[in-house]
């Protein structure tokens, strides 16, 4: 009896070790020795573990259950590979073209269907409607227009059989009636999405769906106040809740990308008001806004390889008054806006006005050569959307500006370059 109890305990050990593992085989060649591995919590994506290489690839064992989008990220070269998880075990291998992931095999049965689902998604989305149009201009007896037909008849059938992978059978469940572009559809309801996000399970957080689900119910109309229809949406998912908590996060954000400052600020002022306990998510939201709001502090920043400085880190630099711009080689917007503040550098520099500027690029080709025509002191971690600073400073879009005192304190916020001018008194 004795051995039984001890061999059923050893079973239960190893059961809680590992959930499922992630095999992942790579080409001699691929360079990253280093793969984060992400979860999912609405449209944020949370750091589940690190593992470092061993030979050609990676075994990354999960000890949680979790069903839901995941992430891989090769942070020595800036490179993802998104894939789901239906608590079972995952295998991928993928080739390589110039030190880039180039093709992925995704070797398990949940993945394989799920990226052939995708793809005809995409097509159904994209495609279906064009081949439709198109086809009546050509004669029914035709090889083209047989063609046309036969790729129209796969298109619009789902004759994949999900009901066996329950997250794959949820969210595209869930993705064609509330996300998918489909004329043919009946509009959803307000009252159809609050029932969807107040009954869903627990995937809708891992699904990636949330935020599309929430645009999409601020997009039903016609609506005459968006305030009073979110309101109703907080009190039927209920803030004082873990969902409902989650929901408010994603709706401050949603109002933060888009720059819609009145509604941002009244729910970000709910959140902040709450007298229950915060999930980390909301917490997270909160502290983002409050140390990047006017008065605050601005947070410090070590520099990773900055040029035109000798300071160690944001704080160092001396300057009355500091500009913080964050950009990118590939912002059109920032394109358009530098130039603006390159002509009023000279200026800002007679003031001791310094302007530090950080960018969300991941190629290092194309940020060397943006910097070498911008005079101020300039910082990349080359992670794009990755970087360290996109979390700390709450940046949503590019150009983002700060303008800070001696004190490192933030006394503006500018939409603009001309707003940056303007403020500092260069016109």
């Amino acid at each position: 009896m004795k051995k039984i109890v001890a061999i059923s305990a050893l079973l239960l050990v190893n059961s809680l070790s590992a959930q499922f593992k992630i095999n992942i085989d790579v080409p001699a060649g691929f360079n990253p020795k280093e793969v984060y591995l992400y979860s999912l919590n609405g449209s944020k994506d949370i750091l589940t573990t690190k593992e470092m290489r061993k030979g050609n690839g990676w075994q990354i064992a999960v000890t949680k259950p979790y069903s839901g989008m995941m992430k891989l990220y090769f942070p020595e070269g800036n490179m993802s590979v998104n894939f789901i998880s239906e608590n079972k075990d995952v295998k991928m291998k993928f080739d390589t073209a110039n030190g880039k992931i180039s093709n992925i095999d995704y070797l398990d049965e949940s993945n394989f269907l799920m990226n052939n689902i995708q793809d005809v998604q995409q097509k159904k989305e994209y495609i279906l409607p064009a081949l439709v149009q198109i086809k009546d201009y050509y004669k029914a007896d035709t090889q083209f227009r047989k063609a046309l037909d036969t790729e129209i008849s796969r298109l619009s059938v789902d004759a994949q059989d999900i009901s066996r992978f329950p997250f794959i059978n949820y969210y595209n469940t869930n993705y064609a009636k509330f996300v998918e572009k489909n004329p043919a559809r009946k509009p959803v309801t307000h009252d159809e999405i609050i029932d969807f996000l107040v009954k869903s399970n627990e995937m809708l957080e891992t699904s990636s769906l949330m935020r599309p689900v929430l645009l999409a119910y601020l997009n039903v109309g016609p609506s005459t106040n968006v305030s009073a229809d979110v309101d109703k949406l907080l009190k039927a998912v209920n803030t004082e809740t873990p969902r409902g908590q989650t929901v408010l996060s994603e709706l401050i954000e949603i109002f933060d990308v888009y720059e819609m400052k009145d509604l941002k600020n009244k729910y970000l002022t709910e959140a902040t008001n709450l007298k229950c306990t915060i999930n980390d998510r909301l917490a997270g939201t909160i502290a983002i806004n409050k140390n990047t709001e006017i008065g605050a502090k601005f947070p410090d920043y070590v520099f990773n390889k900055p040029t035109k400085t000798s300071a160690k880190s944001l704080a160092a630099v001396k300057a009355d008054k500091k500009v913080i711009v964050f950009w990118a080689s590939t912002c059109s917007h920032c394109e358009a806006e530098l130039p603006k503040l390159i002509e009023k550098y000279n200026a800002m520099k007679a003031q001791k006005i310094e302007v530090i500027a950080f960018s969300l690029d991941s190629e290092k080709a194309a940020y060397d050569n943006k910097v070498n025509n911008l005079p101020w002191i300039n910082d990349s971690e080359l992670k794009g959307w990755y970087s360290s600073y996109a979390d700390t400073y709450n940046v949503r879009a590019t150009p983002t500006y700060f303008v800070l005192d001696a004190n490192n304190t933030i006394i503006a916020k500018p939409d603009h370059a001309a707003d940056v001018i303007s403020y500092l008194k260069l016109n």
